[in-house]
């Protein structure tokens, strides 16, 4: 059994035990999380919209982690103006429990 869930304007799809990392939740780690399910498939069968409709996913937060850093530099040709900025984004990385 698979599921599509949202979170953070993303969506992916799980199974049962899988670790995925998402956009940063502002969850303690251990605690448990409710997805909302988008879709639900179960071998042939596909399940979406209203046959869905107020299906979860729960999962359980790992820990906090940050992503790799990606370096922006900006200049302007010939006017001596450049600018070095780096940036690490913060994600949170889940297992998904239970598809219910």
């Amino acid at each position: 059994m698979f599921a599509i869930i949202e979170t953070g304007g993303k969506q992916y799809r799980v199974t049962e035990g899988d670790v995925i990392d998402v956009e940063h939740l502002d969850v303690e780690p251990g605690a448990t999380v409710n997805l909302k399910a988008l879709l639900m498939g179960d071998g042939d069968k596909i399940k979406v919209g209203a046959d869905v409709e107020g299906k979860t996913v729960a999962a359980t937060v790992v820990k906090h982690i940050k992503g790799k850093k990606v370096i922006v530099f900006k200049y302007k040709a010939k006017k001596n103006v450049r600018k070095k900025q780096g940036h690490r984004q913060n994600y949170t990385r889940i297992k998904i429990e239970t598809i219910a």
